[in-house]
């Protein structure tokens, strides 16, 4: 892995061919240690700008938190994907280096009001402590779900609804349809290739761009397309938090969506075995420093 310092532009890149259409608004880097999304957009600005592809509409994509970018580390102060609540935007509140980066990103969005365009997509870009299939994470509100069942990855439902403060949240209270895209791991090769495919199918599903016009179909997207057949939907039943000053240690090799029976043994909370009192699947389960979230459990869902 990389450990130099990077430095991202807030805006890494726009494209638009000047046809009316939607917007595309990609976010990636909310959390610093998390650089293959903005990777991947680099990546598809590069094929966009030497190919020049017809699209309606305009995609802009923004980096997140900038610093703990630069830093490689998920946050500075505290984490900057959940601190977008009402109250904190409602009082501009910016005591913290995460709350002035994110009055940041909500300047860039406000460029781009509601009025100029058909519709504002959002996809925010993610990657995971613990091994993990891509995912969506998708808050089952507006149409965001007939959204994310578009696209071709595993699809978890709710996990906004749990943690409150997430990016997500806000776009989708003020009006802007999309989801959450978690890559892969951290430091995985693929993480990059995942981020790159879905980037492309929504620009293409949303800007209606002709991947076929590209002088090369991308392999990242046919890569994400033949994962259609075997899509799954899930629904949070559990969250296992973890407050400042507790030690948490999770039992290793748990991996997204692994199935976990009653009774398994799963971590030690502040000394104390935690036992699954479910018959499901992990989801989230925490292998870093920094992070509120022990693990989830959830359970699929027609």
């Amino acid at each position: 892995m990389n450990t130099s310092k990077t430095t991202y532009q807030r805006v890494l890149g726009e494209y638009t061919t000047h046809k009316t259409g939607p917007l595309l608004f990609i976010s990636a880097g909310i959390h610093g240690n998390e650089p293959s999304g903005l990777q991947a957009l680099e990546k598809v600005l590069a094929v966009l700008a030497e190919n020049k592809p017809e699209i309606r509409g305009r995609l802009v994509a923004v980096s997140g938190n900038r610093e703990a970018l630069e830093n490689n580390v998920r946050f500075i102060d505290e984490d900057l994907n959940r601190i977008w609540t009402k109250e904190n935007i409602k009082n501009k509140v910016t005591d913290t280096h995460e709350k002035q980066e994110m009055f940041c990103i909500i300047e860039v969005l406000k460029k781009y009001p509601e009025s100029q365009y058909e519709k504002r997509y959002f996809l925010d870009c993610h990657t995971t402590s613990s091994a993990s299939k891509p995912y969506i994470s998708v808050q089952d509100v507006n149409d965001n779900d007939n959204w994310a069942h578009q696209f071709p990855p595993y699809i978890i439902r709710g996990f906004s609804d749990i943690v409150y403060g997430c990016i997500d949240h806000y776009l989708s209270r003020i009006g802007v349809t999309g989801f959450v895209f978690e890559g892969g791991q951290h430091e995985s090769p693929d993480a990059i290739k995942h981020h790159e495919g879905m980037i492309w199918l929504a620009l293409s599903k949303a800007c209606n761009l002709d991947l076929n016009e590209l002088k090369t179909y991308p392999e990242a997207a046919a890569y994400m397309e033949d994962m259609k057949d075997d899509q799954k939907t899930f629904e949070i039943e559990h969250r296992h938090e973890i407050k400042d000053g507790d030690t948490f240690k999770m039992e290793p090799g748990y991996e997204n969506f692994q199935s976990i029976k009653k009774g398994e043994f799963l971590a030690v909370h502040n000394g104390e075995k935690i036992k699954s009192i479910w018959d499901a699947y992990i989801f989230m389960p925490l292998y870093q420093a920094q992070g509120n979230d022990g693990f989830f459990v959830v359970r699929e869902v027609e």
